[in-house]
């Protein structure tokens, strides 16, 4: 274990112990525009999950502002697709009046010049579009036609703006790879890089959801590939002597690629910094973090699901008081973990990679690159 690794372990063990809130999701609504591959959530065009009111979301807030000790408060509002409700500015505004700041991931497909003036006037101080290829690729994870051409306007709108006004709005891409768009990342780069994009992040597939469904995981080859792509591209810049700043995802410890494919070392926040509010108002760490195990609660408490729902049970008692299984993960060091000479480094993956606390992870990284 190296020197860097040891320090690092260090740090995390104290943000452990004082698991500070410091990032919230907020799952506005389950329903989506589109009917992708390998969405985890299962998201179609009706739900049968009412989109969670603004207003009971605002309880929440005022829990937070009042029990946090977090000097610095981010509210990622995803969905499904956000971009479908029609009071994300007044959300927004919620937001910004207990001095927390907010963003949304979007597939692009609602976001005209109007819309997004409007979610910059309501205080947006971040925007992640998902691009998975060009034309081809994209449309076959996305399943719609248009798709493509309604991420690029969106991306090209935000490149224009940044241009004109720098940092007031913080911008990155998302790509899934998977075996179709796999060879294809370079060209994917320069045009990025072309485009004016600075920001760019890579995820891999995982099987929950509706990618269960379909054929979607890399092999060991394959995600050595794009280790190597994700390394190599860190260190490039084109004929012009332009590149753009890519980070592999949160998930998984990558061994020898620690630090060389993300900038920071492997580290699971979920439950430690980073916690959610789903649609029907559980709550859990990230929204990947889906298993009944890590459903911690709900605000609805013994009103969740039902006609008349009232937010009852404070987010942060919960935050404080359980989420025990997330900051102790003792429990995963099974099956392939448990004799592994790498488990203070990894703490057994992420959570969204264990459907439940008795089964052993749905697959290891490290392993794969090993």
């Amino acid at each position: 274990m190296s020197i860097k690794q040891k320090i690092f372990n260090i740090y995390r063990k104290n943000q452990i112990k004082k698991h500070e809130l410091n990032y919230l999701f907020w799952e506005c609504t389950l329903r989506c525009n589109l009917n992708c591959l390998h969405c985890g959530s299962d998201c179609l065009k009706t739900s049968g999950v009412p989109d969670m009111p603004v207003a009971d979301f605002a309880k929440v807030l005022d829990d937070i502002k009042a029990k946090n000790s977090a000097k610095h408060m981010t509210i990622c509002i995803t969905g499904g697709e956000p971009l479908i409700r029609n009071d994300l500015e007044e959300a927004g505004k919620e937001i910004i009046q207990r001095g927390f700041h907010w963003g949304i991931v979007t597939n692009g497909m609602l976001l005209s010049p109007k819309r997004f003036v409007s979610l910059l006037n309501a205080g947006m101080t971040s925007i992640s579009y998902s691009i998975d290829g060009f034309e081809k690729e994209h449309t076959y994870l996305r399943v719609n036609p248009s798709s493509y051409k309604h991420v690029c306007d969106a991306i090209q709108m935000t490149v224009d703006f940044q241009k004109q006004y720098g940092n007031r709005l913080i911008f990155d891409v998302i790509t899934c790879v998977h075996k179709n768009n796999l060879g294809i990342l370079r060209e994917l780069r320069q045009d990025l890089i072309n485009r004016g994009v600075s920001h760019w992040r890579i995820f891999s597939i995982f099987p929950e959801g509706r990618a269960a469904q379909n054929d979607l995981s890399l092999t060991k080859e394959e995600y050595k590939q794009l280790m190597d792509f994700i390394v190599e591209t860190r260190q490039y810049k084109d004929e012009k002597g332009r590149s753009i700043h890519l980070n592999y995802s949160c998930e998984g410890y990558l061994g020898k690629y620690e630090l060389k494919a993300r900038d920071f070392f492997f580290f699971c926040r979920g439950g430690i910094n980073v916690g959610s509010v789903m649609c029907d108002g559980s709550m859990s760490a990230c929204l990947s973090v889906r298993s009944p195990d890590f459903i911690q609660g709900n605000i609805y408490g013994d009103t969740a699901g039902t006609d008349k729902q009232e937010v009852t049970v404070s987010f942060m008692d919960t935050w404080n008081n359980k989420y025990q299984n997330m900051r102790d993960r003792s429990w995963a060091k099974h099956g392939k973990c448990e004799n592994c000479k790498q488990w203070k480094n990894c703490l057994g993956n992420g959570l969204h990679l264990h459907h439940d606390m008795k089964c052993e992870v749905a697959h290891c990284n490290y392993e794969f690159l090993k």
